[in-house]
């Protein structure tokens, strides 16, 4: 083990740290595209018995009409995020008129750019907002890619245990500032390391020959409508998935090397025009095409593996509440929808992953330089890619490393901190999570990836066809349990309060959009 980690476990060990972590919090946000039963992208607005998707707290869209997103709120354990999750499944898919959710992050049937609709919210200039930004988004990337989906996986640590573990680092900055740098140095770990993420959990080996259209490919065709890679992981955090791949020229450098260089970073790219985006009109028949020019248009546009935030005070920017309030929790955002599992992700896997966080949090984490990120990037596309090729090798301090070697080292290391979070229990559930994710670096037949493409050889089916079962199934065991009739008229009543603060907002909005747009970016 890293001496530094195993100095800090065994100090942590001495503590009534298992206690202390009880109070950490874990949500999730999960994203699901409607389709028709066909499998098609569903042409539907938003059903409005799901309330209004501007102010609902747990159903919303993301980039398009058809993408829904779940959002737990932040609970102590894993079982009642999961729980909320299954419920919000269940009431959605009481409220679906011929529809379905499609149980893998890739879609399929996707008849054209057109056939993507972009997420409506409203008349509000908060709504007009959010729309015009992803009219941007379709603008700058391409709509094809916005309607991936994915799992985001949001942590944070308790008062108590950032007391406890000051104490063990032995830091003498305010408590602002070691909470928010101890996540920004979690974060570069989670960046350095977390190539293995899509390694262990990555579900999108291969994706329908609609999502490429008539773009050039190096993948191998799969049987007439797919494409695959043999020892893909997960295509979607790969070159083909959601990137900002004009980031070089562009000139996006975001700095992880500090939180001020974080939020200074991204102040940058949202305030300097470029000049391929302003060739694109900034509003075209009434419509606003998109918020502006710049590199980025807001924050979220800069698409990362893992981000720091800050819960937001209305219309409040994210970097500017980075700079007043620090690191609130971590999002890691590189999760596929497991296909195999309903709600897309089961309680081993967040367990691995609050493990994996540990280790990054435990870990030293050095400041970047070029050569560094290049080789994270690197490392991701190569997993991404090639990730089940037993020759396959990363880039590591000036050097090559077999991927399988890197993770026992990474196993290893974190075998300190699942004792730790085991500590004291009846049931090792940690330690025994870890043991599982390792045994698919000895076996990558174990790997979602692999069990997907070993399925479609055995019932010789397309990508498709592999989709729209596993989205049936799943569809069969939420429409089995439905929910409560306390629940189902709690979801109903919040459906119709959202609905509620949606026209509150439209009817006190007393400036123009231009005016509102000035305002939110000129908030410093």
């Amino acid at each position: 083990m890293n001496p530094v980690i195993e100095k800090r476990v065994a100090q942590l060990l001495d503590s009534e740290i298992r206690q202390v972590l009880q109070g950490r919090k874990v949500g999730l946000e999960k994203e699901s595209l409607r389709v028709a039963i066909g499998g098609s992208i569903a042409q539907t607005p938003h059903p409005p018995n799901l309330g209004a998707a501007l102010t609902h707290p747990s159903i919303t869209t993301d980039y398009s009409e058809a993408l829904l997103e779940f959002v737990t709120p932040p609970f102590n354990h894993f079982s009642d995020t999961l729980q909320f999750l299954d419920d919000t499944h269940r009431f959605v898919y009481s409220q679906l008129d011929n529809e379905i959710l499609w149980a893998t992050s890739m879609p399929c049937v996707v008849e054209g750019e057109a056939s993507i609709p972009i997420a409506q919210y409203g008349t509000s200039n908060a709504a007009t907002m959010k729309t015009a930004y992803r009219r941007g988004l379709g603008h700058r990337y391409g709509r094809m890619m916005q309607v991936i989906a994915g799992v985001h996986f949001n942590y944070s640590y308790p008062d108590e245990f950032w007391e406890l573990y000051r104490s063990v680092v032995g830091d003498g900055r305010d408590r602002q500032s070691f909470v928010s740098e101890s996540y920004i140095g979690m974060v570069r770990n989670l960046q350095r390391f977390g190539w293995l993420v899509p390694y262990l959990f990555g579900a999108s080996p291969a994706i329908c020959a609609s999502f490429l259209g008539a773009s050039p490919t190096s993948l191998e065709k799969w049987f007439k409508y797919s494409y695959y890679a043999p020892y893909a992981t997960s295509l979607r955090v790969g070159d083909i998935g959601y990137q900002n791949n004009k980031e070089g020229e562009a000139g996006i450098k975001v700095d992880y090397n500090s939180l001020q260089g974080y939020v200074d970073s991204l102040a940058h790219a949202i305030s300097t025009p470029y000049p391929e985006y302003e060739k694109i009109d900034l509003v075209r028949d009434g419509k606003w095409q998109q918020l502006n020019a710049n590199i980025l248009q807001i924050e979220n546009e800069y698409y990362s593996s893992v981000r720091p935030k800050q819960i937001l005070q209305g219309e409040e920017k994210p970097s500017l509440a980075l700079a007043k309030r620090g690191v609130a929790y971590i999002e890691l955002r590189s999760l596929d929808v497991n296909a195999f599992q309903p709600l897309g992700i089961s309680e081993e896997q967040m367990r691995f992953l609050e493990s994996f966080l540990l280790f990054s949090l435990l870990s030293p984490s050095e400041p970047y330089d070029d050569t560094e990120l290049l080789n994270i990037k690197h490392n991701i596309n190569a997993v991404a890619q090639r990730g089940r090729d037993p020759k396959l090798k990363l880039r590591r301090a000036g050097g090559e490393v077999l991927l399988r070697d890197w993770a026992n080292e990474i196993f290893d290391q974190m075998t300190g901190g699942c004792d730790l979070l085991d500590k004291d229990a009846e049931v090792h559930y940690y330690c025994d999570a870890l043991q599982k994710q390792r045994a698919k670096i000895v076996d990558p037949d174990l790997t979602p990836s692999a069990r997907m493409l070993a399925e479609m050889v055995d019932n010789k089916e397309e990508f498709y066809h592999f989709a729209l079962r596993k989205s049936q199934e799943h569809q069969q065991w939420f429409a089995e349990r439905p929910l409560a009739e306390d629940k189902l008229a709690s979801f109903e009543q919040e459906a119709q309060q959202s609905i509620e603060r949606q026209h509150e907002i439209e009817s006190s909005d007393d400036i123009s959009f231009e005016t509102f747009l000035q305002n939110y970016f000129a908030q410093t």
